[in-house]
């Protein structure tokens, strides 16, 4: 029998050796691709009733219809939210940040997901409408806890007026506590850094006995930081009966961003802006409908999946597929990359391969034959005594040679060739 059960030893191995190369594209694939998004995720907000606690509120209820429990953690603030995230044991990996509090070169392991909203400057006062901030000298001034952004902007934008704790008073107080003491007349100021939706906000601006401070250097503010843009507030737009506040007010206000640890799966970064699109695209006092979120870096660089996300949406399969599903089959379809790239070339080159080994087995006894062939020839009947060794030996070769079924015909006509040499080299000695 011209075959064996060895003969298809060779492609065995070449199955083995194709499988192997999918096995380690496959598991590089996997490490680069790193581990499905964890179904847990910490969030620092803020103090109890702040905008950055009730907005934390409404991000877990969104991320909780895709199966991610978003643990909110409380805060003093933007100051004590950006502590967190700069520290990787804090676990804390997504908070809301204010404007003008930290750079890339300070906060290396952080990115943006973009602007988010408004955080107004407000100052509100029991003293007259008309009077100057030199009428604040000795007393009780609010300016908000320390870890807080009020605190941060105030003191800053107080020192540009020269006024200091040596002038007023500053009490660290929260925006809650700090309209309840105003309410109350405990204190004559207040500084706080609050959208519009602020309850506290609502009801010190509607006050007949407080007044909205405007800020008519809003401009000079804005030239000199540029993470501040200049806000009006409509006279009467706080209480329209009684005419709250009596005039137009021009506030300063940082934008508030959503910051994220760069190591965040991408796949949650996506479900964030697509919470982010659900809650801060509405139409506001400050803001139009879709101004935010808003594809803007603000202090520290835009993520990429933010960039992808502003430029063509949410990734297509979460478009149309529960979060679960489509952020397993977008790994799917990754992962078939090396399949596709690997072992399809491998396998579909693989049979001619292997065809090309068998006939070259073979080709290579036929190029032995043919040169004694062409020995016999040159010759013309003098036959070298070692020819017929030579052809038993290439026959011996021949016939422990194993191919597959479907190589035999061409041993087979080997062999036919090797005895119709045999018999060649025979009639010149037979003729002698």
């Amino acid at each position: 029998m011209p075959t064996h059960p060895d003969a298809n030893r060779p492609l065995r191995w070449l199955y083995v050796l194709v499988a192997l190369l999918v096995v380690c594209s496959l598991a590089a694939t996997v490490m680069w691709l790193g581990p499905l998004p964890s179904r847990t995720v910490v969030m620092s907000t803020g103090a109890p009733g702040s905008d950055y606690e009730t907005l934390g509120q409404r991000y877990r209820a969104i991320l909780k219809r895709s199966g991610i429990d978003l643990q909110l953690r409380p805060s003093a603030g933007a100051v004590e939210n950006l502590e967190r995230l700069n520290d990787p044991r804090s676990g804390v990996a997504i908070a809301f940040v204010q404007g003008g509090l930290t750079s890339e070169a300070r906060s290396p392991a952080l990115e943006s997901l973009g602007a988010m909203f408004f955080q107004p400057l407000w100052f509100f006062s029991r003293l007259p409408p008309d009077a100057r901030l030199d009428a604040l000298r000795g007393k009780r001034l609010a300016v908000g806890p320390e870890g807080s952004g009020t605190r941060v902007l105030s003191l800053q934008l107080l020192a540009l007026n020269n006024i200091d704790p040596s002038f007023a008073q500053f009490l660290p107080l929260s925006t809650q506590a700090a309209g309840a003491g105003l309410l109350h007349g405990d204190i004559e100021a207040a500084t706080m850094v609050s959208s519009w939706e602020s309850d506290t906000v609502r009801r010190l601006l509607a006050s007949p006995e407080l007044n909205a401070v405007s800020f008519p250097r809003a401009d000079a503010y804005v030239a000199l930081y540029p993470y501040l843009t200049k806000l009006r507030v409509p006279m009467g737009v706080g209480d329209l009966a009684t005419n709250r506040p009596p005039s137009d007010v021009s506030l300063v206000a940082p934008k508030a961003s959503l910051i994220v640890r760069r190591d965040l799966h991408p796949a949650l970064k996506n479900l964030l802006l697509e919470a982010a699109t659900e809650i801060h695209s509405a139409p506001g006092i400050f803001a139009r409908a879709g101004q935010f979120p808003a594809a803007e870096p603000g202090d520290l660089p835009l993520s990429r999946d933010a960039q992808q996300f502003y430029k063509s949406g949410p990734p297509f399969l979460q478009r149309y597929l529960p979060f679960w599903l489509a952020t397993f089959t977008s790994r799917l379809l990754v992962l078939l990359i090396p399949v596709m790239g690997v072992a399809y070339p491998l396998l579909r080159f693989a049979p001619a391969f292997y065809g090309w080994s068998m006939r070259r087995r073979v080709y290579r006894l036929y190029g032995e034959l043919k040169f004694i062939e062409a020995e016999i020839e040159s010759t013309r009947g003098h036959v070298a005594a070692d020819v017929d060794v030579r052809l038993q030996r290439l026959q011996e070769r021949a016939n422990r040679l194993q191919v597959p079924v479907s190589f035999a015909s061409l041993l087979y006509q080997l062999r036919t060739h090797i005895q119709l040499v045999r018999q060649q080299a025979a009639e010149p000695a037979a003729r002698t």
